[in-house]
């Protein structure tokens, strides 16, 4: 299927990812069938889409006039077969169990067209487990969009054994299309590529603290003010090039065996999570989360994400070369 030929998107899940991957579809002028299954829940999806919107807004973005227009692209639906019927493209964004998302794939397969490509937003089960339950296992991939999905670029697309390279294809042209930095995976892992580089580092963060190195806030101190900073411009590749590849491997060859290497859950991360700390949501993990401090954050983490859209909107504005006076 060309990405010309999708006009229709259905969103299966309004939760926190759905409701964001629906808004960048809406956003990039797609009609939109946001579906879940209750009123309460589309009604809590759409009210943080409203929200999105308004952000956007504050952060000149878009026009307060475009906000009409981009909400009336998303219809809301409790009925499966009503967000299905009509799509071209399908993403689903709910829960993260296996069994649950090869129920509803299997609903979609019965009622969907055939050209429809399916998507599941999966943070790092496998696309060829999900794609069992369907007949068509070519037409089904992995779009791994990165929370939070409207502000983030990033959308891992990866293949299951049956996936077709013009479902591939596609998934990626069609990421392009809204506005996103997708990048194409050779075949499927666990966790993808970004979900192991974060538990990598996570693993060693962990290590780090129960080794009694460094606090959880100098680890957090230490990344914010280092790694942070320059791994948004530069990878680590590109950073290993950039210091020496030479350097990096002398590194290796005595700090590599002295690494945390633990394929089990980190003890700190099992004893805080059986005591019912389990972070911002229940006001208490590593940190305590007070209100007032949870919202100062997330408003400052999105004031930064907004920075960088901002930036990625204007490169894409300037022209690429420019004319000798």
């Amino acid at each position: 299927m060309a990405v010309e030929a999708i006009k229709n998107i259905s969103a299966i899940g309004a939760g926190a990812m759905g409701s964001g991957t629906a808004l960048c579809f809406a956003m990039a002028g797609y009609n939109v069938h946001l579906y879940d299954l209750t009123d309460a829940s589309i009604e809590s999806g759409i009210e943080k889409i409203k929200a999105a919107l308004d952000a956007f807004h504050q952060h000149n973005l878009i026009q307060k006039s475009d906000v009409p227009s981009i909400l009336g692209r998303i219809k809301t639906t409790t009925s499966l077969e009503e967000a299905a019927s009509n799509a071209d493209f399908i993403i689903e964004s709910i829960v993260e169990v296996l069994a649950v998302k090869q129920k509803v794939f299997a609903s979609l397969d019965k009622v969907c067209p055939q050209h429809t490509i399916f998507a599941t937003n999966t943070s790092g089960l496998s696309p060829t487990k999900i794609a069992e339950a369907i007949a068509r296992k070519d037409k089904f991939v992995v779009t791994h969009f990165w929370n939070p999905p409207h502000l983030i670029p990033l959308v891992e697309v990866v293949p299951g054994e049956h996936t077709s390279q013009e479902t591939v294809d596609t998934a990626y042209q069609l990421m392009q299309k809204i506005g996103k930095k997708p990048v194409s995976l050779k075949r499927e892992s666990l966790g993808f590529v970004g979900n192991r580089l974060q538990l990598a580092l996570l693993r060693e963060a962990f290590h780090i603290v129960e080794e009694g190195i460094a606090s959880p806030e100098d680890v957090d101190a230490i990344t914010r003010y280092s790694l942070g900073r320059r791994l948004s411009e530069t990878g680590p590749f590109e950073s290993a090039d950039l210091g020496g590849l030479d350097i990096f491997k002398n590194i290796f060859g005595y700090l590599g065996a002295d690494l945390g290497n633990a394929t089990s859950t980190p003890s700190l991360l099992e004893k805080t999570v059986e005591a019912g700390k389990l972070g911002a949501k229940t006001g208490e993990g590593l940190y305590p989360w007070p209100a007032e401090k949870l919202a100062a954050l997330r408003k400052q983490r999105e004031d930064v994400l907004f920075e960088h859209l901002q930036k990625d909107t204007t490169q894409k504005q300037e022209p690429s070369h420019k004319k000798s006076a």
